[in-house]
């Protein structure tokens, strides 16, 4: 009795680590360990030479590490070992200094328990990347598109048939656009996701903020429960929630995929809470305005190529487009999850005229309104500081006055003096003259 009594707790408790999966960011090495089930580990560091030891508990290997690309990374090895007759000692011979981090993940959405090991490359190893020159140098700059490809690495996004991966689809459309973008005068992209690895949602935004970017785009070809569900679309931030039973689904499946990656906040921590409120709901609103209006154009772009799934461009909460001061829109290129829709993103022809599309669209915009320090802007009016010369805007729905400064680089007290208008009213149809001096 004690000894089946002891065989039935050793079989309750342990682990088996099936498989172990590794990828390379720009600043980074992930591990990804796939287990049976919940483990406790502990890691810490050896010097000369440098290893990480990672203890994970009760636990047994039973995958190959014969796969793993370990060249472009800072390990040189991996050794495993069973350490006190019951746990799993795993040892990487690195090449370099990192710092690790850790966390584990339960079980959910059909994926097993995971144990993740973040390898950070040590402070100076990636080098900062100049911020663009600004107006009053005298140089017109390009217009900055940073293009988000969603998911990535451990995080495969939606699965649609034969085994179609969200994450391969969207990044093989984000650098097409990209190529797009880049070789139009005037326009420069930056590429989120450079590679098969994960972004935690918060550090997408950062990212484009850092490049100073004018407009950031996540492409996503997202799955519904229902697989008739089909049709492109194009989101927005929404304040207030979602604005159907699809968005609402959809912005809980992309907000959950922090959960492999960690959440932030907007640093505020020098302003008093209601001067940070204000900051915020200022630049927010002005953002969405834009976002809205970049969003339409790209949605009646895309219509020309694809199946809408709504007429309108319509709004959610998704975390990576939460960014106080770069308009961003989230598009979706379609329902993987829909066999005729998977079949067309699965092809080379059908992505290259869908990413025209959206190019076209961003044109739009950003034709109508540039950038007032941009080429796109000198191009269209001129020098901007030979005289006091003027742009025409007319107002349309969302439109505030806090926005239009922002959107052409001028103050509120100029629009007003310019237009002899006083406050903050505006209405609809309303053409606005805004000086270009």
């Amino acid at each position: 009795m004690a000894l089946l009594l002891s065989l039935f707790t050793v079989a309750a408790s342990a682990a088996t680590v099936d498989s172990i999966r590794l990828w390379r960011a720009p600043d980074h090495t992930r591990l990804v360990f796939d287990l049976s089930g919940p483990v406790e580990h502990k890691l810490f560091m050896l010097k000369s030479p440098d290893r990480l030891v990672i203890d994970i508990e009760r636990s047994s290997f039973e995958g190959s590490l014969s796969g793993l690309e370990l060249a472009k990374t800072s390990i040189k090895n991996i050794r495993t070992a069973l350490r006190n007759k019951s746990d799993l000692r795993v040892v990487l011979d690195l090449s370099s200094g990192v710092k690790p981090r850790s966390f584990v993940l339960k079980k959910q959405q059909g994926k097993n328990d995971r144990l993740v090991v973040d390898l950070y490359d040590q402070a100076g190893s990636v080098k900062t990347v100049k911020t663009v020159a600004s107006a009053s140098s005298g140089r017109k700059r390009d217009i900055v598109i940073a293009i988000d490809a969603g998911h990535g690495g451990e995080d495969p996004g939606a699965i649609g048939p034969k085994r179609l991966q969200e994450k391969d689809v969207v990044f093989k459309i984000a650098k097409e656009l990209a190529r797009l973008v880049n070789a139009e005068s005037g326009y420069k992209a930056v590429l989120v996701r450079t590679g098969d690895y994960y972004i935690p949602l918060k550090k997408r935004r950062d990212i484009a903020r850092k490049k100073r970017a004018d407009l950031f785009i996540s492409i996503h070809a997202d799955a519904f429960t229902n697989p008739k569900a089909h049709g492109a679309s194009v989101f927005a931030l929404s304040r207030r929630g979602a604005t159907s039973e699809t968005a609402r689904f959809l912005a809980k499946r992309e907000n959950e995929a922090d959960l492999i990656g960690g959440v932030g906040s907007v640093n505020l921590a020098n302003k008093d809470k209601v001067l940070a409120g204000v900051l915020v709901d200022l630049a927010m609103t002005a953002t969405l305005s834009s976002s809205l209006q970049i969003g339409h154009k790209v949605l009646s772009s895309m219509d020309k190529v694809a199946k809408l799934h709504k007429k309108h461009v319509e709004q959610a909460g998704f975390a990576v487009l939460k960014s106080p001061d770069v308009p961003s829109i989230l598009v979706e290129t379609g329902f993987i999850s829909n066999p005729g829709e998977a079949k067309k993103l699965n092809s080379s022809r059908y992505r290259n005229k869908l990413s025209k599309q959206i190019f076209a669209g961003i044109k739009q915009y950003f034709s109508q309104y540039p950038p007032s320090d941009s080429l796109l802007a000198w191009n269209k009016h001129g020098r901007p500081d030979t005289g006091l010369s003027s742009r025409v805007h007319v107002i349309t729905r969302g439109d505030t006055l806090s926005g239009i400064a922002k959107r052409y680089s001028v103050s509120i007290k100029d629009i007003q003096h310019y237009n002899s208008i006083n406050g903050s009213n505006i209405r609809i149809g309303q053409k606005l003259k805004i000086p270009t001096s």
